[in-house]
């Protein structure tokens, strides 16, 4: 299993590179870039008002509004205090600044940081229901509605908390029928992966229709193509101390399935390759074929060789 980054690396390398030539003293330049991942979500690096001291990361998420109404803006500001705008950039979700001629010690650590503002987002919806789990827990009574994140076109994630669980569904739509079928069976594994380690979280899949628990859920998609994972997260995954791993490997859970289903799609294609190129050879060495001969004189004729072969049998 390959585990993806949480954090843009272009994102990451560029403002690395930015920070260490203006830490050496070089001349800072002029900066304009955009980057765009598979999700929809689009990045922005400039000189904010031709200041190259200065540089603007900005990021549009389709969803952001959603993760607004479950506090993303607070989250962030405490996350980004210091660096992150009131007012974004237009066309954009949020807004990071950078002060060349003020720049912390580690500049690695702050690019890194930098380049995880999509997953920052993201995990603004995962904390509020971390903490709603943890107060009904206690047996306060707070709100239970579902949140619901359309992170992709016709893809959702639905998170509901109750008194002993965290419950985080992802809706994902398969565009091959095959993909559907690879995806049941690398989700098998999952579960088969849990009876070694039991502090696992339980892992549900469901095809064509949605689980019980979005029985009341009337956009949920239904159709052949359709698949629903649900993880439920007890409150050792959703603890302080380990929801930021919880997070990292929720947020990219639909880019890792998808890139291993790929992946073992690509791996079948190569060795049925392979196999093929075999059979060919063992054909191409199957042909008959004559050989051509010269006598003295200069004519020349073809044998067969399997009469040939057969000519030279001891009797």
């Amino acid at each position: 299993m390959f585990f993806l980054e949480q954090c843009n690396r272009a994102v990451m390398d560029l403002l690395i590179l930015k920070f260490n030539n203006a830490k050496s003293g070089g001349k800072p330049d002029a900066v304009e870039y955009a980057y765009y991942d598979f999700d929809g979500a689009n990045y922005d690096l400039v000189n904010p008002d031709g200041d190259r001291t200065k540089l603007m990361l900005s990021v549009d998420l389709p969803y952001y509004k959603e993760l607004q109404s479950h506090g993303a803006d607070a989250f962030l500001r405490k996350e980004y205090e210091g660096y992150i705008q009131s007012q974004a950039k237009s066309g954009f979700s949020v807004s990071l600044v950078f002060d060349l001629t003020k720049l912390p010690q580690d500049t690695d650590r702050l690019a890194e940081k930098a380049s995880l503002l999509k997953r920052n987002c993201f995990a603004s919806v995962f904390h509020k229901y971390f903490d709603l789990q943890a107060r009904m827990e206690k047996g306060e009574n707070v709100d239970q509605s579902r949140a619901v994140i359309h992170y992709r076109p016709y893809e959702t994630l639905y998170i509901k908390a109750s008194n002993d669980r965290v419950t985080a569904i992802f809706s994902t739509l398969f565009k091959d029928g095959n993909d559907s079928v690879l995806g049941k069976v690398f989700l098998q594994e999952f579960c088969e992966t849990r009876k070694v380690g039991q502090t696992a979280p339980q892992i549900l899949y469901r095809y064509r229709e949605p689980p019980a628990e979005l029985s009341d859920c009337r956009d949920a998609l239904v159709g052949e193509n359709v698949g629903y994972v649900t993880f439920v997260l007890l409150p050792r995954h959703t603890k302080p101390q380990n929801r930021d791993t919880t997070i990292d490997l929720l947020h990219i859970f639909r880019d890792y399935l998808h890139y291993h289903i790929k992946c073992s799609k690509a791996s079948l294609h190569t060795r049925l390759r392979a196999k093929t190129a075999d059979f060919l050879r063992v054909l191409n060495r199957a042909k008959p074929y004559t050989r051509e001969l010269k006598t003295i004189s200069g004519r020349t004729f073809t044998i067969d060789p399997s009469l040939e072969h057969q000519n030279n049998k001891p009797e």
